[in-house]
């Protein structure tokens, strides 16, 4: 978004602060917090406050949302400014990732797999490939090597994560 005209100030400054707070994140994570001290918290929410401000003050025309058709810019801007505690819950609860990578990683595959084959040929077939793709991903967030568990999985051993409740 910082290349879109007149956005650059508050978008590049938006990213470099969202950077700031990972970094800072994992190296409290690495010292064993499980969340940011709440003055530091708050110091952050200014911050991030103001950039909105910044990115609204660089888009003072903009259409309100579902009027008209409105350029990427806001549209980011605005959901920036309406999820603001979904931005920054990462912070706020270190349990939960910076990014949602690991959630499009699973699914990448399947759409893959519907692109070059044409799809998923039956419904029973469907089940069967999302199935294996679930047990190798959650062995894989478990650090479990994906030709290890298949192999136990062939023998009739599978494995299973650990219960945590």
């Amino acid at each position: 978004m910082a290349d879109a005209a007149g956005q650059a100030d508050w978008a590049t400054a938006m990213a470099r602060l969202l950077v700031e707070i990972n970094t800072t994140v994992d190296r409290a994570r690495h010292d064993g917090a499980t969340g940011l001290h709440p003055d530091l918290l708050a110091r952050y929410r200014t911050r991030y406050g103001q950039l909105i401000e910044a990115g609204w003050t660089a888009n003072p025309n903009s259409p309100a949302r579902h009027t008209t058709k409105r350029c990427r810019a806001v549209n980011l801007l605005d959901r920036l400014d309406t999820h603001r505690d979904d931005v920054l819950r990462f912070a706020a609860n270190f349990a939960v990732p910076f990014t949602n990578n690991l959630a499009e990683q699973d699914i990448r595959m399947v759409k893959i797999r519907q692109k070059i084959s044409g799809g998923l040929r039956t419904m029973n077939g469907a089940r069967i490939f999302c199935a294996l793709r679930s047990y190798l991903s959650t062995a894989r967030k478990n650090g479990q090597h994906n030709l290890t568990v298949l192999r136990q999985l062939h023998q009739g051993q599978p494995w299973l994560p650990v219960q945590t409740c």
